[in-house]
């Protein structure tokens, strides 16, 4: 479950266009651009592997939070699993927010 302070923020990046969602937010990982990723619970457990494997390799932060349709509707897509956050001072709100 996504609090509405964090899917504002997830709104409010996403129209700065620090956010990758789907396959790029998979290669923004790999890149190290990224700095927070957020896994739809609802997911494949093939998809949750496959970004928490990636997550872990890169030693970046992840959570398995919200549905699919709760990180969709803060971004303003339709069927997201996958959400990195690309900048910095986003990450260091977004977990400020989730208490970590």
């Amino acid at each position: 479950m996504l609090n509405k302070q964090v899917a504002s923020l997830l709104g409010l990046a996403m129209r700065a266009r620090k956010l990758a969602t789907g396959e790029s937010a998979l290669k923004a990982v790999q890149s190290q651009q990224a700095h927070l990723v957020f896994i739809a619970s609802d997911a494949s457990d093939n998809t949750k592997k496959k970004y928490i494997d990636k997550c872990t390799y890169y030693h970046v932060d992840y959570y398995v939070a919200g549905t699919s349709e709760e990180l969709s509707n803060s971004v303003g897509k339709i069927n997201r699993m996958a959400i990195a956050v690309l900048d910095a001072g986003f990450a260091k709100s977004i977990k400020s927010k989730l208490g970590g």
